[in-house]
């Protein structure tokens, strides 16, 4: 009981200490990307069915929305539902696709308020029209605002994404509007999902589990990685903040020396 006090007085003095280190705002990472996982076994550790730990996985989104905005980090996209999780159970699958719109109907006037930019990240074409609307409405409403850009990955595969940017230059090839040897790294980019954004500097991922699952696998070629063991729904400003100020303390190098 005594050696559990004391990891915890531990952590509570290391987050203290990660919150002050992130007040150097030169030293921010511009673009975060988080791998939110873990809502199923939090459900399941508290005999609950798993969209309970998805609705609580939401009121962490809120939490995590809100420390990246206050901090000043520039870009945050968060992996909400990848192109592998219509494989799960269908009701599982119905209640994920309706929580974009109860988090927009909820959140949004707040986030207009922050001057929160919303952007969603993937395929549309398969959405429930409900889930697309909502997606649509939040795009629309912040479409000038100028803070926080906030992406939500949603229908979102990494390998797809770039099937279909090889098939869009593939197409221009096809049509002589592009030579072969005109195609670079740059242009990929161009036809990626998130051209409009800067690759991710940082990448979280919650509940322990040490992959990439399928997320950003271009935009990721240099992305520095942190993992944890906590569950998304547990997971706190505090850890958020420790996040950062571990990769503060990297050195990037980008392969040179």
């Amino acid at each position: 009981m005594l050696e559990k006090l004391s990891q915890m007085l531990t952590r509570k003095e290391r987050q203290s200490n990660n919150e002050n280190t992130v007040r150097d705002r030169e030293a921010l990472p511009a673009h975060i990307a988080v791998i939110m996982d873990g809502n199923g076994r939090w459900a399941k550790q508290r005999s609950l069915p798993r969209i309970a730990g998805h609705r609580a996985g939401m009121k962490t989104v809120k939490e995590i929305v809100k420390a990246a905005d206050e901090i000043g980090i520039k870009i945050l996209t968060l992996y909400a539902f990848s192109t592998e999780n219509w494989k799960r159970p269908r009701d599982e699958v119905d209640f994920l696709m309706k929580l974009p719109q109860e988090f927009i109907s909820t959140e949004l006037d707040e986030l207009i308020e922050r001057n929160v930019c919303i952007r969603m990240v993937g395929s549309k074409e398969e959405l429930p029209s409900f889930t697309r609307d909502a997606l649509e409405k939040a795009e629309r409403k912040t479409l000038n605002n100028t803070g926080l850009k906030l992406n939500f990955a949603l229908n979102y595969g990494g390998r797809n994404e770039i099937v279909r940017a090889i098939s869009e230059i593939s197409q221009r090839v096809k049509e002589g509007g592009l030579e072969p040897e005109e195609i670079t790294e740059s242009l990929i980019a161009q036809h990626l999902y998130t051209r409009e954004f800067p690759d991710p500097d940082l990448l979280i991922r919650t509940s322990g589990e040490i992959r990439l699952s399928n997320f950003m696998l271009w935009q990721m070629a240099y992305t520095e990685l942190w993992f944890t063991d906590v569950l998304w729904p547990d997971f706190s400003k505090e850890d958020f903040y420790q996040a950062i100020a571990d990769y503060q303390g990297r050195a990037r190098r980008y392969g040179s020396v």
